[in-house]
């Protein structure tokens, strides 16, 4: 790992369809193909691919923490600064934990629909576990 000045990095959170957060955090977490990575100030530079139906969880430096529920993407990481660039997002909190549940539990739903509530849901327990 490199060495850093600050214990902070800026970090933003994008979908195709909008930005959904941008500021100074001192942690992120996402889902890759290669597995579960944590991201810090200083992390050496980095590009990931992110899962379908994945989560990414943000530290930032004021706030509560924020979990997004990610449909595939991409992140790339420098020493200061973390960009997840996803296909499709949601906050924790947008998510209608019900609906998400239904389709997991409808046998005609497809692949994608079904990764897409699997990372919805997940996103909801994150923030309820903490």
């Amino acid at each position: 790992m490199a060495e850093s000045t600050s214990r902070t990095m800026t970090v933003d959170l994008v979908a195709v369809e909008r930005k959904l957060w941008s500021g100074q955090a001192s942690f992120v977490s996402a889902q890759t193909t290669e597995g579960q990575i944590g991201i810090m100030a200083g992390h050496e530079p980095l590009l990931g691919q992110l899962v379908e139906g994945g989560t990414v969880t943000i530290v930032p430096t004021e706030g509560e923490r924020i979990v997004a529920a990610v449909h595939g993407g991409f992140f790339s990481v420098t020493a200061d600064t973390v960009r997840v660039l996803a296909e499709s997002a949601d906050l924790a909190g947008e998510v209608d934990v019900d609906a998400a549940r239904k389709v997991l539990a409808d046998a005609d739903a497809d692949e994608a629909q079904l990764r897409a509530a699997q990372g919805q849901v997940r996103a909801v327990e994150a923030t309820t576990a903490s």
